[in-house]
Order: structure tokens, then sequence, then C-alpha cells
């Protein structure tokens, strides 16, 4: 049988992601953000209050991931690429608890990282798409579902409005003065499957979280009577391909293989 696990006999052996500055901090990136957007909340109370939950976000441009840490009702740990943790930025993303992922290779360390703060009753924040586009969750990889079938955390979805204009480039953010909405939907619950997990499991789970990501995302454009901004506009010059990105390197776009 294929099985799959996440070794979860190590976790304790994973430092938690560090908490000071995701608590301290969020109230000075908040009024950094405000200063320059109105950010509208909608669907709060789908939050739960306490234990551990799952944010499943779509993913429309670089205001995302931030606007999530600083907004969200609950403090998350947002699953960050790993080139972003470099210099002065990366030792802010470390102090406020983010966990950095690489896109490029199977990445065991940031699934225990999600796995060890969900277990203690903490948010985790993920972009199941994997990269930032149209936001319409056309691909959602298994990550989320299986963090949720590890831990059996409540998934709730969170649709984003207004964080990129349309017809921009993926690193582009809206003027001064934009209106963000971040809906929060029906959150999705997921039960906890002990080893040994088959990758039919996580599949299914996959496509069910992905159908429910969906159905609340149509939800979140009646309700905000707004739209997706469209594909990115490709850059004019494109790198020489060096190598391919792994859809493996996506948290979820590989699972682990070894027994717990």
């Amino acid at each position: 049988m294929n099985t799959i696990s996440s070794r979860l006999h190590l976790e304790r052996a994973v430092p938690h992601p560090p908490t000071w500055l995701l608590y301290r901090g969020r109230r000075w990136l908040r009024a950094f953000v405000e200063q320059r957007y109105g950010v509208r909340l909608h669907g709060t109370a789908n939050v739960p209050a306490e234990g551990p939950v799952i944010f499943a976000a779509n993913h429309l441009g670089v205001l995302d991931g931030p606007i999530l840490a600083a907004f969200a009702p609950r403090p998350a740990h947002i699953v960050t690429k790993a080139e972003m943790f470099v210099g002065p930025l990366g030792t802010l993303l470390r102090a406020a608890g983010q966990i950095p992922l690489d896109r490029f290779h199977y990445d065991p360390a940031a699934v225990k990282a999600c796995v060890r703060a969900l277990s203690e009753g903490h948010a985790v924040g993920i972009f199941p798409e994997g990269i930032r586009g149209d936001g319409e969750l056309r691909t959602v990889r298994p990550g989320a579902a299986y963090l949720a079938m590890v831990t059996g955390a409540p998934v709730v979805p969170v649709a984003f409005f207004g964080t990129r204009d349309p017809g921009s480039a993926r690193s582009a953010v809206p003027a001064s003065g934009a209106v963000i909405d971040v809906v929060f939907g029906e959150p999705l619950a997921v039960n906890r499957v002990r080893w040994p997990r088959t990758r039919l499991q996580v599949e299914h789970n996959r496509a069910v979280l992905h159908a429910h990501l969906l159905r609340q995302l149509d939800e979140a454009k009646h309700l905000t009577g707004r739209s997706l901004p469209g594909p990115p506009r490709r850059p004019r010059h494109r790198r020489a391909s060096g190598g391919v990105r792994a859809d493996a390197g996506q948290l979820g776009g590989a699972v682990p293989q070894s027994r717990a």
C-alpha cells in the first residue's frame, strides 16, 4: 500500500516558530497598511476563537501574506517562500514566526514546523495555489489538506480582492487609497487520519477542499460585488531557463513517504 506520513515522532525536535513579534508586531503592520489602503474584513466570525486552524487563501499579489498576517482574527504563521528569508527582511520574518518554504524541493522542515504550530493550537496560513496568479483557485496543491489530515485542524477559506490591479505584474501593488476586501469563509472540518495515510486519501481530501474553496470564493465574490484581476502581466523579457520549478517543492506538492 502506498502510504505517507510526516514523521510526527520527530515533531518535538522541531522548534516552534517564534511568536513574540508575531503577536506584538501585528498592530504596527496593520497601522502601516492602513496608512495606504482601506482594508475591509468580512466573515471574521467564521474563524474559530481557539484551537488549531489553517487559513487557505487565494494568491493575487505580494500584499496577500502581510495582510493575512496583520488582519486575520488570530495571529498566524504564514508559509512564505524561502527566498524572502535573507538579510534584514529574513530576520524580521523569522522573528514574526513566518515559516520558510523551499519551493523547488520537498521541504520536510516546513511541513514539520506547520504541524508543530498546529499541534500546539496555533493558526497557520497557506496559499494552496502555490504561486501568485489570478486568484481563481484553478489549481490547489495537497498541502493544506494534508496538514488538516495530520492535525485535524479545520480549514478556513480566505479570499482576497484588490491586492493587485487588473493587468499588473505579479510584484505590483495597488495605488495608494485602494480598497482591499478580505473574506473569511465557512470552515471545512477534516477528520484527523493517523498513519498509514494513503495518497488516495490525500487526493480525496484535496479534491473536497478544492471544491469547498471554490464555493466559498464564489460566495465571496457575491458578498463583496468584486471580481478578481485576471492573470498577471508577464515580464517582457523572461530569464533564460536554468531549470524547471519542481511542483514537489510546493508545500504538499509532494508528501512525506516515511513512516511516523
